[in-house]
């Protein structure tokens, strides 16, 4: 028996329509949600302040600072890991912001929005 409209899947097409509408408003959010996050501005500092970094949510390097007594000619390679650990640490931030506005719009879902995956469709 053929049903009206030629549906012919499992489930009801109301149903469908609502799961596709829910998943184009998250669409949305998520696409706002990473336009805020790259447009956010991160700062961090490694040695007690010696160095610091402030990255963008696009993670760009916008700005490395250094204190005066950090910089020592004899020992290059100092300030070479603190400049390194700064980034990092900076880098993780702007992760850890991303992965909490995930889990806040996709209620722990995860793997939305091209992530890896999650959803059949």
């Amino acid at each position: 028996m053929a049903k009206r409209g030629g549906y012919s899947g499992m489930g009801m097409p109301g149903n469908m329509n609502n799961l596709m509408k829910q998943a184009q408003k998250m669409q949305r959010q998520l696409e706002e949600n990473q336009k805020n996050l790259e447009e956010m501005e991160f700062t961090t500092t490694a040695g007690g302040g010696a160095v610091s970094v402030k990255i963008s949510g696009k993670r760009e390097i916008l700005e490395v600072k250094l204190s005066p007594e950090v910089v020592d000619p004899d020992d290059i390679e100092m300030l070479q890991d603190l400049i390194t650990a700064a980034v990092n640490e900076a880098i993780r931030k702007v992760d850890e912001e991303n992965a909490s506005v995930m889990s806040k719009l996709t209620g722990g879902l995860g793997g939305l929005g091209g992530l890896g995956g999650g959803l059949p469709f």
